[in-house]
C-alpha cells in the first residue's frame, strides 16, 4: 500500500505525468464542472509556456476565472457610462445656472449668502407685483408661469450680457471664473441658451398671462443685453439704466394679473428704481479696481474722493421716504405700512449719510447690506398689510364721502353776503331751459329743469 502511494506521488512530480489529471486534482469541488471545459478551450500549456505542466496546472484556476466575471464587467462599463453622462448634466447644468447669474459673483469680502438674495430678487419683485395686482383672488398657477417666465427672460438677458463682455469678464477677478472666459462652455453655446429659454418665457408670459407683460418682458430685455450693456463700456449713465430695467419686473408683475397699467401699480417700481442706486453706488465703491481693469466707465471711477457717489446714494434713499404714504394715500395698503416704510427708509438713509460723511469701504459695505436688507423688508410689509378689492372700494367711497361733506360744510358756513345771487346760478343755464316759459307754453320742458 504505501508503495502504491509512493509510486503515484512520484508520477504526479514527474514532468511527463499527465497534466490533466493534476488539473482535476487542483480543482476544488465547486469548481470541477468547469475544469474539463476551460482544459477544452484555452490553448495547450505548450503553446502558452515552455515550463512544465506543473507550472501551468497551478495557473488552472487563474484561467477559470474569466468565465464569471464576464458578465460583472459588463455591469461596470454600464456604471462608468452613466457616471460620465452625469457628471456632463452637472457640468452644464452649473454652467447654465452661473451664465443665468443665479449666483452673483462679487469679491471675497461681500458675503454669499447675500448674493444668493439678491439673485431671487427679479423673480420676487414679479411675484409681489402680480400680488398686489391681483386684488382679492390670487390665481397660483398664473403666479408661478409669471415668475416662470420671468426668471426665463432674466437667465437669458444675462447670458447675453456675459457674451458680450466675455473679454471684459477676463480681465476682472469677481468675474474671470464665470464659464465663458474660463473656457468652461462656448459662445454659440451660450447664444443657443440665451436665445431659446428668452423667447420660450416670453412665449410663456404670452400664452398664461398676455401680450402686454410678454411685451414688457421682450423689451427689457432688449433694454438690458443691447442698451445698458454696451453703455456699461461707454459712459457712466449706465448705472440709470439698468435702474429702469430692474423697475420693469415689479411692474410686469401687475400688468400679468390686472391687464393693465394704473398709478398704483408705479409704488413698487418706484421702490425699485430709487434703491437700486444706493445698492449699486456702493457696489461701484467697492469694486473700483475690477472696474477699471474690466474697462467699464463706472460713475465712481471718475470720482476719485467718493463724494459724488455717496451723495447720489443718499439722494435716491431720502426719495423713498415718501412711498409709504403714497401707497397708503391710494388705498393699496393700510396705515400701518406707512409707518413702517418710513422707518425702514430712515434706516437706509442714516447708512447713506454714514457713507457721505466718511467715505470708507467699511461704511460703503454697510450701505450695500442694507440695501440688500430693505427690499425684502419693503415688499414683505406690502404683501402684509395690502387691501383687497373691497377694502379699497370702501377707502374710495368713505373719501368721497368725506368731500361731498367738506363741501357741503363750506357751502353753510359762507356768510349770505358772500354768496352768489340765485339768478346768477339761474342765468348759467342753457336758453332751452326757459322753453316751458311764456311765451311758449306749448312746448314740453326739458328734462334737466326742476319743477
Amino acid at each position: 500500500m504505501w508503495r502504491n502511494s509512493l509510486s503515484l506521488s512520484s508520477k504526479l512530480t514527474k514532468p511527463n505525468s499527465n497534466p490533466s489529471h493534476l488539473f482535476l486534482l487542483r480543482s476544488s469541488p465547486l469548481q470541477n464542472h468547469h475544469g474539463l471545459l476551460n482544459r477544452s478551450n484555452f490553448t495547450s500549456p505548450e503553446s502558452t509556456s515552455t515550463a512544465d505542466p506543473t507550472n501551468w496546472a497551478q495557473s488552472g484556476p487563474v484561467v477559470q476565472s474569466f468565465v464569471p466575471h464576464a458578465t460583472p464587467s459588463l455591469a461596470a462599463s454600464s456604471v462608468l457610462k452613466a457616471k460620465e453622462l452625469a457628471d456632463v448634466a452637472k457640468h452644464y447644468g452649473r454652467c447654465y445656472w452661473e451664465l443665468s447669474k443665479a449666483r452673483l459673483s462679487i469679491e471675497s469680502h461681500l458675503l454669499n449668502p447675500s448674493m444668493v438674495i439678491f439673485s431671487m430678487l427679479v423673480v420676487a419683485t414679479s411675484g409681489t407685483g402680480y400680488i398686489l395686482g391681483s386684488g382679492s383672488s390670487i390665481d397660483y398657477l398664473g403666479l408661478c408661469c409669471t415668475c416662470a417666465g420671468t426668471m426665463m427672460v432674466a437667465a437669458s438677458a444675462n447670458s447675453l450680457n456675459q457674451v458680450f463682455e466675455v473679454k471684459n469678464d477676463a480681465m476682472m477677478n469677481r468675474t474671470k471664473h464665470r464659464p465663458l472666459p474660463s473656457g468652461r462652455m462656448t459662445i454659440p453655446h451660450a447664444v443657443t441658451w440665451a436665445s431659446s429659454v428668452g423667447v420660450a418665457g416670453t412665449a410663456l408670459l404670452a400664452c398664461e398671462a398676455n401680450t402686454l407683460a410678454a411685451g414688457l418682458a421682450a423689451s427689457n430685455l432688449f433694454l438690458y443685453a443691447f442698451v445698458y450693456t454696451p453703455l456699461k463700456q461707454i459712459h457712466p449713465v449706465n448705472t440709470w439704466v439698468g435702474a429702469i430695467v430692474g423697475a420693469i419686473p415689479p411692474l410686469l408683475g401687475w400688468v400679468a394679473a390686472s391687464g393693465q397699467i394704473s398709478l398704483n401699480s408705479m409704488v413698487l417700481p418706484a421702490a425699485l428704481y430709487f434703491w437700486q442706486l444706493p445698492h449699486f453706488m456702493a457696489l461701484a465703491y467697492l469694486c473700483r479696481k475690477d472696474y477699471a481693469d474690466g474697462g467699464f466707465k463706472m460713475f465712481s471711477l471718475a470720482d476719485a474722493s467718493g463724494r459724488r457717489t455717496s451723495l447720489v446714494a443718499l439722494r435716491n434713499c431720502l426719495y423713498l421716504l415718501p412711498l409709504g404714504y403714497l401707497a397708503y394715500d391710494w388705498g393699496i395698503t393700510s396705515g400701518w405700512f406707512c409707518a413702517e416704510s418710513t422707518l425702514l427708509a430712515l434706516a437706509i438713509s442714516s447708512t447713506a449719510a454714514s457713507f457721505y460723511l466718511n467715505r470708507t469701504t467699511k461704511n460703503a459695505r454697510r450701505m450695500f447690506h442694507a440695501s440688500l436688507l430693505y427690499l425684502p423688508v419693503f415688499m414683505g410689509g406690502l404683501l402684509l398689510h395690502r387691501k383687497s378689492d373691497n377694502e379699497q372700494l370702501m377707502t374710495l367711497e368713505n373719501s368721497n364721502q368725506l368731500m361731498e361733506t367738506g363741501l357741503e360744510f363750506s357751502e353753510n358756513s359762507t356768510p349770505r353776503k358772500n354768496r352768489r345771487p340765485d339768478f346768477v346760478d339761474a342765468q348759467t343755464r342753457p336758453p332751452v331751459a326757459y322753453a316751458s316759459l311764456a311765451p311758449f307754453p306749448f312746448l314740453p320742458a326739458p328734462s334737466y329743469v326742476s319743477s
